[in-house]
């Protein structure tokens, strides 16, 4: 009993076993401060993507483009209209000028044409009556022949039959000679129409001429002035997109005045001369966005556009 009492009092061993997680003590304080290193440097790469957040305020500049961009889309706009406008008058004060000029056009090109076809017909007309008379000539040649043949006739048969050729070609003479007095006729009713319409087409001339150096007169006054408008109206159709152009245009042809882009006077639209609503009134001066009247459809700008462009 002593001696199982005595195995278990060295303690040589156990003392090493202790040891031994002293040593693997020493390198446990390492681990957490590598880890603490890394978790540092985690923070750190947390840091760059900071700038990134700058590109987020794009947007914002992009609605100042966009304010802008529609700002100076209604002032070209407004200054195409009143380029327009002033063209316009200017071509009012032409008068009905270009038109007449235009018409006497149209009715002297119909004119000559008209005597044009009064020629081909006298032509066809007079070989008709050409035609006829050498037929008439072929009668009177077989006649000859028949009553030639009555002569040495064998029988009465014979001599009826070519008495009844004879009577035939009689007739043929007589028709053909109605027909030349009808052709001969209607010759002389195109020939006098011809005569008439080319008079009438010598008067059409010397009108259209006295007309065109009348316009040319007028042309020449303005001419300068009118193309340094339209260089100026080409110039603001660059700034404008091609849909506003095209509802510019169609709302231009269906204003009675001309009229596409107005200014609002006394709270009203200056085309049609309806109320617009205050909202509406705040919303165009806004710039935001382009507005029309809901009456007549006239794009609708405040006094400040106005003043820019004047």
């Amino acid at each position: 009993m002593a001696k199982t009492k005595g195995e278990p009092i060295a303690t040589s061993k156990p003392s090493k076993m202790v040891k031994k997680p002293a040593v693997k003590e020493t390198p446990a304080p390492k681990e957490p401060e590598k880890k603490e290193t890394k978790k540092k440097a985690a923070p750190a790469k947390e840091e760059k993507p900071a700038p990134k957040a700058q590109p987020k305020q794009k947007p914002e500049s992009g609605d100042d483009k966009a304010e802008v961009s529609i700002e100076k889309r209604l002032i070209a706009l407004y200054s195409l209209q009143q380029v327009d406008s002033q063209v316009d008058k200017i071509r009012i004060i032409r008068g009905e000028l270009p038109l007449e000029v235009q018409d006497l056009e149209d009715e002297i090109a119909g004119l000559e044409t008209r005597v044009e076809n009064y020629i081909l017909e006298t032509v066809a007309v007079e070989k008709s009556i050409t035609e006829k008379k050498t037929f008439i000539k072929d009668c009177h040649a077989l006649i000859k022949k028949y009553e030639d043949q009555q002569m040495n006739v064998r029988n009465n048969r014979e001599y009826d039959s070519l008495t009844k050729e004879i009577e035939f070609q009689n007739l043929e003479i007589q028709l053909a000679e109605k027909r030349i007095k009808e052709f001969q006729a209607s010759l002389e009713l195109k020939k006098e129409e011809i005569d008439r319409y080319q008079k009438l087409l010598s008067d059409r001339k010397s009108d259209l001429e006295i007309k065109k150096n009348e316009l040319d007169d007028i042309i020449a006054e303005t001419e300068k002035e009118e193309q340094d408008l339209i260089t100026n109206s080409e110039k603001n159709r660059k700034y404008i997109e091609e849909r506003l152009l095209t509802a510019y245009t169609r709302i231009r042809k269906n204003a009675r005045n001309g009229l596409a882009v107005v200014q609002i006077e006394r709270d009203a639209c200056g085309g049609c001369f309806n109320k617009i609503p205050p909202q509406h009134q705040l919303d165009i001066r806004m710039h935001k966005k382009i507005i029309v009247c809901e009456y007549c459809g006239r794009i609708l700008v405040d006094d400040e556009i106005v003043k820019t462009v004047r």
